[in-house]
């Protein structure tokens, strides 16, 4: 029988943001206990299907089903009753018609008996079609807002995806690099979920503005662990 949240014994970080408690899962997804709610960002769903078509370019076509599968061992494990997508969750704005029959019923697997929230992005702007779930640019639950791309003015409480943030530190002359979780304890950008959607330094001039660099931490997600670094350690 699947484990409630608060009952799950799961490898997740916990952490304090805006006075709620949240857990960072390795594989890269959030969850909010109080309000059995997972969140997810970027998944860019049929991103391969899209460059060989508009670029010419192979890259092989086992993309969205690998982060299908990944997206269903996170919400069998923590089985929320709420889930938000958190823009980019398809490639472009087509994707949704190119999914494969198998995926396409997978993921109605997956929102089968669940609230399922859109919030859309940049890639998709437009809903998917025939999926259902809700579809909107943000959602305000309590003290966060949910959206895709974090805005230039500041605002508490703000948890944004987009920027594909990853963190690299170096240890013995090594340098290590993991896609990871950011925030200053007042916005938090989130990693990409897509199995082949890569990362972006967090020291990279595009998040310049966004956090209070003396407050910035990082949450770098391991293979089977979350590991907090402070963003003084970090390394362009």
């Amino acid at each position: 029988m699947p484990l409630a949240l608060e009952e799950a014994e799961l490898p997740a970080m916990e952490m304090e943001f805006q006075g709620e408690t949240l857990l960072i899962d390795p594989r890269g997804c959030l969850v909010w206990p109080k309000e059995n709610l997972l969140v997810v960002s970027d998944l860019h769903l049929e991103k391969g299907s899209s460059h060989a078509a508009r670029r010419g370019s192979f890259i092989p076509p086992y993309d969205t089903h690998a982060t299908l599968e990944q997206l269903a061992l996170c919400i069998a494990d923590w089985q929320p009753k709420t889930i938000i997508s958190l823009g980019d969750s398809f490639h472009d704005e087509d994707a949704s018609l190119r999914l494969p029959q198998s995926c396409r019923l997978a993921l109605r697997q997956l929102m089968e008996a669940r609230e399922w929230i859109w919030v859309c992005g940049n890639h998709d702007p437009l809903p998917p079609e025939n999926l259902g779930g809700t579809f909107c640019t943000e959602m305000m639950m309590g003290p966060l807002n949910f959206l895709h791309e974090p805005k230039p003015q500041f605002r508490y409480g703000e948890i944004a995806g987009h920027l594909h943030p990853a963190a690299k530190i170096r240890r013995r002359g090594k340098g290590v690099r993991r896609r990871c979780f950011a925030s200053d304890g007042r916005r938090m950008i989130m990693p990409a979920f897509g199995a082949f959607t890569g990362g972006l330094n967090v020291k990279d001039q595009a998040y310049d503005g966004l956090f209070e660099i003396s407050d910035l931490q990082t949450w770098f997600l391991g293979k089977d662990a979350v590991y907090q670094i402070a963003g003084d350690q970090l390394v362009a």
